[in-house]
C-alpha cells in the first residue's frame, strides 16, 4: 500500500492476471513517458517508491507490487515466488499495458528481477535503472573488509559506535534481531527524522515468506546472466549510493561492467534509499541519463 504522503499522488490501482492466473496489482503515479518499476525487499510491496522524490513530475511511475505483496494476490504455488519465475510476471505486465519495448527501473532485490528479465526479453526492454542494485544475479561477491570500509566513511556519526559494533556481530555470524535494528542508519546517507520514519514504515511490508524463496536454489545462473547482459544493447543507468553499505560503489561498479552501454552514476552522500537523502540529485540524474525514455 502506497505510503499516505503519496497517496494524493496515484492515479489509479489497476490489476491484471499473471499467466498462471495470479491476480496482480500496479500502482500509477505522475506524468510523462511510462517507466516500470519493481522494488526491492526482496518481496516488499511497492509503497516505500513513493514518487522516488519526484521523478513522478517527470515521469510515469508504473510500480508493480509483485505476487504475494501489497494488493497482489497470493499465489497457490508458492515456489513461483522464485526470482527467474517473477520473470513471467514483468512479461505479463508489459503485454498487459501493451508497450512493444519498456524502460525498467528497479531498485536493491529488485534489481536481480529486471536483469533477468532483460537477459531473456532484451528485444523487449528499450532502458534500464538499477538504482543501489543487488549483484547476486550476476555472482558478483561483496566482501566483509569492503562493507567496513564502507561502513567506516561514516565514523564521525555519532550513531557510528553502536552501529559498527552490530555490524561488525552481523559479520562475525553472532547476530541478533539486535544487531540489525542497530545497523539501520547505515541504510541512509542521514540518519534524521525522515529516515527514522522511512524505516518505521517498512515494518510489516515485506513478505518473509516469499523473500525466502525468491533467490533459492536455481534462481540464479551468473555465467548464462553474464553472457546475456553481454549482448544487451540498450542504454543502462547503475547508480550507486556513496556509502550505501548493502550496495557498496566498488561491487555496483563491477556490475555496471557487464553492460556494453553503461552509465554509472555514484550520488554523494547518498545511502540506499538515494531519493530521499537528495531528491533532486536523483532525480537529475535519472532523467538526464541516456536510460530515460523520452516520448516512449
Amino acid at each position: 500500500m502506497l505510503r499516505p504522503n503519496a497517496t494524493d499522488r496515484v492515479e489509479a490501482m489497476p490489476t491484471f492476471s499473471a499467466h498462471d492466473g495470479t491476480e496482480l496489482a500496479y500502482h500509477v503515479v505522475g506524468d510523462g513517458p511510462p517507466v516500470i518499476c519493481l522494488p526491492g525487499g526482496p518481496m516488499q510491496d511497492s509503497g516505500y517508491i513513493e514518487d522516488l522524490g519526484g521523478l513522478s513530475a517527470h515521469r510515469q511511475l508504473i510500480m508493480l507490487d509483485l505476487r504475494g505483496t501489497g494488493r497482489s494476490a497470493t499465489p497457490e504455488d508458492p515456489a513461483s515466488y522464485r526470482c527467474d519465475r517473477l520473470v513471467d510476471d514483468v512479461e505479463a505486465l508489459r503485454e498487459h499495458l501493451g508497450l512493444d519495448r519498456m524502460h525498467l527501473l528497479a531498485h536493491s532485490a529488485g534489481t536481480n528481477l529486471a536483469v533477468l528479465y532483460a537477459a531473456r526479453h532484451p528485444e523487449r526492454v528499450g532502458g534500464l535503472a538499477l538504482i543501489t542494485p543487488s549483484v547476486y544475479a550476476v555472482g558478483i561477491t561483496i566482501t566483509a573488509d569492503v562493507r567496513r570500509a564502507t561502513a567506516l566513511l561514516r565514523r564521525d556519526e555519532p550513531w557510528f559506535p553502536a552501529a559498527f559494533a552490530a555490524l561488525e556481530a552481523i559479520v562475525a555470524g553472532e547476530a541478533t534481531a539486535d544487531s540489525f535494528q542497530a545497523v539501520a542508519p547505515f541504510w541512509y546517507g542521514r540518519w534524521d527524522e525522515t529516515a527514522r520514519a522511512h524505516r518505521a514504515a517498512e515494518d510489516g511490508h515485506k513478505n518473509m515468506e516469499a523473500a525466502a524463496v525468491y533467490g533459492s536454489e536455481g534462481a540464479f545462473a551468473p555465467e548464462t546472466t553474464r553472457a546475456a547482459l553481454a549482448r544487451f544493447v540498450s542504454p543502462v543507468l547503475v547508480l550507486a549510493g556513496e556509502v550505501d553499505l548493502n550496495s557498496p560503489p566498488s561491487a555496483v561498479a563491477e556490475l555496471a561492467e557487464l553492460f556494453p552501454h553503461f552509465e554509472l552514476v555514484i550520488q554523494p552522500g547518498a545511502g540506499h534509499f538515494p531519493w530521499l537523502d537528495d531528491a533532486d540529485g536523483f532525480v537529475a540524474a535519472v532523467a538526464a541519463s541516456s536510460f530515460s525514455p523520452s516520448g516512449v
